[in-house]
């Protein structure tokens, strides 16, 4: 199968949190860092996910948003550090493609936005990703 989904990170399931209707699955990714996905009790079930299961953790560039450092105080599970190994500034929109550990994000923001954080190739950067915003499909 062929996806549109530019951002697709290997990974193996560490644990999974089931709740009545979703559950959280936490990924040891492939490069190191870890990442949680919120995804339906359903897809769990569907997909026999469990410890040790691997998989591609995927996120649509448009859910992959930028900062310069670790943010606290924040309920967005999944903070990747990386660095910008790319950067197409556009009139309106900025795409932004970011180095991790055992892969390649890419990130689609306001060029605004691009532009107030100094963002440049070579930058460190982390992204932010929301738990409900990872998909997974097996491998």
């Amino acid at each position: 199968m062929t996806l549109s989904i530019r951002n697709q990170l290997p990974g193996t399931i560490t644990g999974v949190q089931p709740g009545e209707v979703m559950a959280t699955v936490k990924i040891h990714l492939d490069g190191g860092q870890d990442l949680t996905a919120a995804i339906t009790l359903e897809a769990v079930n569907d997909l026999t996910l469990t410890a040790g299961t691997a998989v591609r953790a995927l996120v649509k560039s448009t859910e992959v948003s930028l900062a310069t450092q670790r943010v606290d105080g924040l309920s967005i599970r999944n903070q990747l550090h990386g660095t910008v190994t790319g950067l197409t500034l556009g009139e309106a929109m900025a795409t932004v493609r970011v180095t991790v550990d055992g892969g390649e994000l890419t990130a689609a923001i306001t060029k605004d936005a691009a532009t107030d954080l100094g963002l440049f190739v070579g930058s460190d950067v982390i992204a932010l990703i929301k738990a409900t915003e990872v998909a997974l499909a097996v491998a």
